[in-house]
């Protein structure tokens, strides 16, 4: 038996996407998302789905595409440039956020691929994210992530060193920042983590809040999220590690 291809693979194949079923599962995120802002007296025209696609082939970005889906989430820088250029110069409203964990020496591929960046949480990605803007003369939208849970296996700044790393963005790498994305630990109850950002964005003076996945987008919501990643519920499990 032949090895899978790749999920970035422009050869995968499509005949395994389910394009019926991914477009009904948008259909469901979005109403939820629409009950969830009726619950918390929002307006759904203000929280954002981003469809995480990581792993998944560009088969499964083009039924989403088709679906009516515009907005994009991957971990990978490589994944995205390897998927979205050939879906972008046939779908150019389309936008893509990278979610991941970035290392310093991908920064400017990230520049080059992404209108958002939701994971800058260091202030040698910062330095790295500023050069790759001069030098590449388009700058994505940043949101600085935020451990919330001091979790040491994952990415993001620490609360307490937060309000610190963003004034040495604004001031010392001179990067407009858009907002704040966080992941609460799994297994505990993501609302204090939801509603410790909401705050601290507020206080910030920051308009955009990335937080809630697929098992808590509704609970994020009800705390402000603007931004929801949902990939499982959309997607389905991934087909290849991520």
């Amino acid at each position: 038996m032949t090895d899978p291809l790749p999920a970035d693979s422009p050869t995968a194949d499509s005949r395994a996407v389910d394009s019926p079923g991914i477009a009904a599962n948008l259909a469901r995120i979005k109403a939820r998302i629409g009950e969830a802002c009726a619950k918390a007296g929002r307006d759904p025209a203000r929280v954002t789905l981003v469809a995480v696609s990581k792993t998944h082939p560009a088969a499964a970005v083009e039924a989403a595409l088709a679906a009516g889906q515009a907005v994009f989430g991957e971990n990978r820088v490589q994944e995205a440039a390897g998927k979205f250029p050939g879906l972008r110069a046939a779908h150019p409203a389309m936008r893509l956020h990278i979610i991941g964990g970035l290392q310093t020496n991908k920064a400017r591929d990230a520049v080059r691929v992404a209108d958002v960046i939701e994971s800058l949480d260091r202030p040698r990605l910062a330095e790295a994210i500023a050069e790759a803007i001069r030098r590449e003369g388009r700058a994505p939208a940043l949101l600085v992530q935020v451990n919330t849970g001091a979790e040491p296996q994952k990415s993001g700044v620490a609360r307490d060193e937060a309000a610190a790393f963003l004034r040495a963005c604004r001031e010392e790498h001179g990067l407009s920042v858009a907002g704040l994305m966080c992941i609460p630990p799994e297994g505990e109850d993501p609302v204090p983590h939801f509603r410790w950002l909401a705050a601290f964005a507020a206080d910030e003076g920051l308009g955009v809040l990335s937080m809630g996945m697929s098992g808590d987008f509704e609970a994020a919501i009800a705390c402000g999220a603007t931004q929801v990643r949902v990939g499982s519920a959309i997607f389905g499990a991934r087909p290849f590690p991520a």
